[in-house]
C-alpha cells in the first residue's frame, strides 16, 4: 500500500527505491531448497514464490520508468491519448480562468502547464497500471526459468548451491590425505 501511495506525483521515484531495496533483500537472503524434480516438490513451491516476489519488486521499480521512457513502454496508441488529454486540459484551464488571461498572462500560462502536466501524468499512471502486471509476470517467468535452469544444472554437476548445508560439497571435493 505504501508503494502505491508513493507512486504518484513527486514521490514516484521513491517507489523505484522501494522496489530496488526489496530486490536487494530478496537476493541477499534467498534460500531455496536443493533442486528436486517434480511440479509439486518443495523446491518448485519455493521457486514460484521467489519468482513472484522478484517480479513484484521489478514491477514496483519499473513503474516510474514506464511512465517516463517511451522505449521501455512502447505500447502503440497509449501515449498519444495522454498528450491529447493534456491539450484538452490546457484549453479547459484557459476557459476556467478566462479573466486571468487579461490580468496576468504568466499566471495563466503557469496554471495551464500545471494542469497539462497533471493530466498527462495521471493518464500515464493509469495506462501503466494496466500494463504493469504484464511486466511483473514477465520478470517472474524469466527469473523462475533462469533460476530453475541454474539450480538444475548445479544439481546435475553435484556442485554446492547457496542453500545447501555448508561443508557438503567441500568435504567431497577435498582429498582426505589417504590413498
Amino acid at each position: 500500500m505504501l508503494t502505491f501511495a508513493l507512486a504518484q506525483g513527486s514521490w514516484q521515484w521513491f517507489a523505484t527505491f522501494i522496489g530496488v531495496t526489496l530486490l536487494s533483500l530478496v537476493f541477499a537472503f534467498q534460500g531455496r531448497p536443493a533442486w528436486t524434480p517434480g511440479p509439486r516438490s518443495p523446491y518448485m513451491r519455493v521457486l514460484v514464490a521467489y519468482s513472484l516476489v522478484v517480479g513484484l519488486c521489478v514491477a514496483i521499480a519499473l513503474a516510474p520508468m514506464l511512465q517516463r521512457w517511451q522505449w521501455l513502454f512502447p505500447m502503440p496508441g497509449t501515449r498519444g491519448g495522454c498528450d491529447e488529454l493534456g491539450r484538452y486540459e490546457v484549453a479547459r484551464t484557459r476557459a476556467a480562468v478566462a479573466d486571468l488571461a487579461r490580468r496576468d498572462p504568466a499566471a495563466l500560462a503557469y496554471a495551464q502547464e500545471q494542469q497539462r502536466d497533471k493530466a498527462v501524468a495521471d493518464c500515464l499512471a493509469a495506462t501503466t497500471t494496466l500494463w504493469l502486471p504484464l511486466y511483473g509476470a514477465g520478470a517472474a517467468v524469466l527469473v523462475g526459468a533462469c533460476t530453475w535452469s541454474l539450480d538444475r544444472n548445479r544439481s546435475r554437476r553435484g556442485t554446492r548451491t547457496d542453500s545447501s548445508p555448508p561443508g557438503t560439497a567441500d568435504a567431497e571435493a577435498q582429498p582426505n590425505g589417504t590413498d
